[in-house]
């Protein structure tokens, strides 16, 4: 009798394996999360991410996105994906340059001559590796997308390295930045980028760095009206999964998500392109003053210390030469 039960429980468990394999992936809405507003590129390139997604799996898999920073900043968007309380997030550099030391890389100061020149390195070899390395924190690196050059803003001209000294700059909550401030002979304040306006108006800060496109959506222009073009960083920012939840999905579907944030990001790129010309006229346009600096040079030689201390190693002193040696 014992013999053919346990037959029977095989066939059984059999029967069910092969079912389970035969049924379909389940249906699920992924939540990402942006601090932007709901129309800027990245928000827009979330949008279009989730619209591939949805039609690469026949309306199985849907992004659900919340902009604006509801669900909270970036700190707590990460650390809420790193939980997989989240499944997407789209996040500057900063928060991730102290937790994944080759994010750092692509955040130095004048680390690319042009956006031509850093949509070769980041669309290559050397950008799939970065994004790698942010699995060492429970983080799958989708997708780079663009951010725009940031310049420094302020209620006077920054046209010379010497006017810095003594200004209150607020900065990104990044050892780095806090470094290329104090580099550049400011006093750097790190804030959350929702506090930036107040501690304009308030004086707490005297300066604030960010696109042009990013200092006229946030109103900023309103309270700071000279933008010095300095230009220090071409900064990325980056698409990122939970790993918890990316473990669970199968490879047929972790292809399809990753390969519509890489889609997703050509299209960031053409709608920040135009958007950032459109900011440039629109805050002109409200009273602002844009300031050429004299001499750039100067400020990329001040950067010397700062890329000693964070190109410390040799495998992120090899990034920087790789990154400086790509056409």
């Amino acid at each position: 009798m014992f013999i053919p039960f346990l037959r029977a429980c095989t066939l059984a468990s059999a029967l069910a394996l092969t079912l389970s394999c035969a049924l379909p992936a389940a249906a699920r809405d992924f939540r990402a999360a942006d601090t932007q507003v709901p129309d800027y590129p990245t928000v827009e390139g979330l949008r279009h991410m989730g619209k591939l997604v949805e039609e690469r799996t026949q309306g199985r898999l849907k992004l659900k996105i919340f902009a604006n920073g509801a669900l909270g900043n970036e700190r707590d968007t990460l650390e809420q994906l790193k939980l997989g309380g989240l499944d997407l997030v789209r996040t500057s550099l900063a928060p991730l340059n102290n937790i994944v030391p080759e994010s750092i890389i692509p955040s130095l100061p004048f680390i690319f001559r042009d956006e031509r020149h850093m949509h070769t390195v980041l669309d290559g070899a050397i950008g799939d590796e970065i994004l790698a390395a942010m699995a060492r924190q429970g983080l799958v690196g989708l997708a780079w997308y663009d951010d725009g050059a940031r310049s420094i803003y302020a209620k006077k001209p920054i046209k010379r390295l010497a006017d810095l000294k003594g200004v209150k700059l607020r900065v990104q909550q990044s050892d780095m930045f806090v470094a290329m401030t104090e580099a550049l002979g400011a006093s750097p304040t790190p804030l959350p980028y929702g506090e930036v306006y107040t501690a304009l108006t308030t004086g707490i800060i005297d300066a604030a760095e960010n696109s042009v496109l990013s200092y006229e959506t946030s109103r900023h222009f309103e309270v700071a009206k000279v933008y010095s073009l300095t230009e220090h960083t071409l900064l990325p920012s980056v698409v990122v999964f939970s790993k918890l939840v990316w473990d669970r999905l199968s490879e047929a579907d972790r292809t399809i998500v990753r390969q519509a944030a890489k889609d997703s990001a050509l299209l960031v790129r053409k709608l920040a392109a135009e958007r950032q010309a459109k900011a440039r006229e629109a805050v002109q346009a409200k009273g602002v003053t844009m300031v050429p600096v004299a001499d750039k040079a100067e400020f990329v030689k001040a950067m010397a210390p700062v890329y000693a201390r964070f190109a410390a190693t040799s495998e992120l002193r090899s990034l920087v030469q790789r990154i400086q040696a790509t056409k």
